[in-house]
Order: structure tokens, then C-alpha cells, then sequence
């Protein structure tokens, strides 16, 4: 198949682009590099350095002939979200209806869509969270994804646009940005290599379901035999706190350091847990890396750097 990955050059889809690469597919990338990195990008893709709003989109779905879009390329900084709706919204809902149209009109079969199953549930009614669980996402970034979600329902009840909608937990690996908002993991790595103390934002208890880049990939692998369009968490349904987290990468890197709390962050979610069996019930899939092997893979890759 040929397939379009949108931010190729980012943590996940360029892991997401090796698999479908390492089985024989052919894939394009399109990454603006905003913060992306062009040495990400397997050197069996085609790259071309777009924007998922440029107008070009629509002659480079007419030139290529794609059969399947995996739509990774987001703004997902939730506090940037919240500082600027608007950017948000153009980047993560705009971006994503160019994306579609671009696909309707030129007969692609399926559209990979990656949304937040943290971000679009907002604080749980209960622990782990279903599919069916309501949604009341608490920031931008998050109404826009559960957007993205209502705007490939409409592609698909209009123009029969097949979906998958993969809803993430805390996802986690080598790659990860270390310099953003996102990724605590990769920010307690880089830091304590570096020598520098992390800030534990609040008391640390505050939980999140942290699964494992190469569990991740192996979803959207599977998400390309799946002839339905659905909406499946990705996630382990364990929930693991900011202090624990701390204590593994701590002692992983070899810093011992104490750890060091600041200010919690206004409205920062105190639970996040997915509830993964509808994945493994239709697509076959579940995580199979434990926290601490992913944890230990995760530090190496930082230690490398």
C-alpha cells in the first residue's frame, strides 16, 4: 500500500513509518519541522516538507495516489492549547479537514486518525475509562481532537471515508521530545543526565497510563487490516503517579537525586487510565512492554544522546 504519514519527523510517526517500511509498504511523509527532526525520517520515505493546512495538500493526494493516511501531526502542547485557542484549532481541527477533504476527493480507503484518550475524556467518572466513557475534555487540544473524531464520523456517513480513530494514552519510548510540555519521562531523563534537578509540578500523585512507542506502533500496524471505522483506546489500564515515575528514571540514570516539588499546575488532571479491551477484543492488539523494560529502553536512548 502507499501511505501517507503526516509528522514523519516526530516521535511516534517516525517509529509508526519504520513498521510500515519494515513491511513493504511505501510511505511518504510530510513534516513542516516545526518540531519535527529531518534525522527521524527513515531514509526509505519519501519526504516532502508541508504543512497539513497548505492549500498543496490537495496536488500532492492527486499525484501520489494514496491508499491510507496515518494523521499524526498535531500542536499538542496543552498549555500552548490554552494560551492560544486558535492556533490550536487551526493546526489540530483546520489541518485535519484538509487532510480529509484531500482523501474524499481522491479515493483514499482508509484514514488513521490519532486522538487523546487522556485530553478527550477529561477527569473520569471511572477508572479505567471505556470508549464509552463521556467525553468533557478540559482544554483545546482536547476539544479538538473529539472535533477531529465528529468530523471523520461525518467523512464517513457522507463520502464512506473508512476511520480509526486511536485515542492514546501517555505514550512514551526513544525519540520523545525532551524539550516540550509533553513527555515527563523524556524531560526526567534529559535533565538528570544534563545534571539538572527535575520539579515535580504538585505532590506527584497526579497519574497517568504510560504505554510503551513500540506498543503504540504495533496499534497502528494492526489499524491497517481493520475494515471498520471505530473509535479504540491505546493504553496499558495502569495507572502509575509522577513521583513513581520519578523514582524509576532516577534511579535508571544513575542520579539519586531528591526529589524536588513545585506548584501544581491549574487544572492539571489528576487521573488518566484507558481501558484497552475493545482493542484487544477487534484489533488484535495489547501491550506487551512492562513500564520499567520501557522505562529502561527510554533512559539508554537518552544516555546515547
Amino acid at each position: 500500500m502507499k501511505i501517507l504519514v503526516t509528522g514523519g519527523a516526530g516521535f511516534i510517526a517516525s517509529h509508526v513509518t519504520d513498521a510500515y517500511i519494515n513491511q513493504g509498504h511505501e510511505v511518504v511523509v510530510i513534516d513542516n519541522l516545526s518540531t519535527g527532526i529531518r534525522d527521524n525520517i527513515n531514509a526509505q520515505a519519501s519526504f516532502v516538507e508541508m504543512d497539513i493546512q497548505d492549500s498543496q495538500i490537495f496536488d500532492l493526494f492527486e499525484k501520489e495516489k494514496f491508499d491510507v493516511v496515518n494523521h499524526h501531526a498535531a500542536q499538542m502542547d496543552i498549555r500552548l492549547s490554552v494560551k492560544d485557542p486558535t492556533f490550536d484549532a487551526r493546526n489540530n481541527i483546520l489541518g485535519t479537514i484538509n487532510l480529509a477533504e484531500a482523501a474524499v476527493r481522491n479515493d483514499v480507503k482508509k484514514f488513521i486518525f490519532i486522538s487523546s484518550g487522556g485530553a478527550i475524556y477529561g477527569e473520569q467518572d471511572y477508572f479505567p475509562a471505556d470508549e464509552i466513557h463521556p467525553t468533557r475534555p478540559l482544554s483545546p487540544y482536547g476539544i479538538a481532537k473529539l472535533t477531529g473524531e465528529k468530523y471523520l464520523y461525518y467523512y464517513n456517513k457522507t463520502y464512506d471515508l473508512n476511520f480509526v480513530s486511536l485515542r492514546y494514552a501517555n505514550v512514551y519510548g526513544p525519540r520523545q521530545n525532551p524539550h516540550g510540555e509533553a513527555g515527563v519521562i523524556a524531560i526526567f531523563a534529559s535533565k538528570l543526565f544534563n545534571n539538572e534537578t527535575p520539579v515535580i509540578n504538585g505532590e506527584g500523585k497526579q497519574t497517568r497510563d504510560y504505554v510503551y512507542v513500540a506498543d503504540v506502533v504495533q496499534a497502528n500496524v494492526k489499524a491497517l487490516n481493520y475494515n471498520q471505522s471505530d473509535y479504540f483506546n491505546i493504553g496499558t489500564g495502569i495507572e502509575t503517579d509522577v513521583n513513581e515515575l520519578f523514582y524509576h528514571v532516577n534511579h535508571l540514570t544513575d542520579s539519586h537525586v531528591e526529589e524536588k516539588h513545585g506548584p501544581a499546575k491549574p487544572g492539571e488532571q489528576q487521573r488518566s487510565v484507558l481501558n484497552n479491551k475493545k482493542a484487544k477484543e477487534l484489533l488484535n492488539w495489547q501491550p506487551t512492554v512492562q513500564l520499567e523494560d520501557g522505562l529502561k529502553k527510554t533512559v539508554d536512548f537518552f544516555k546515547t544522546r
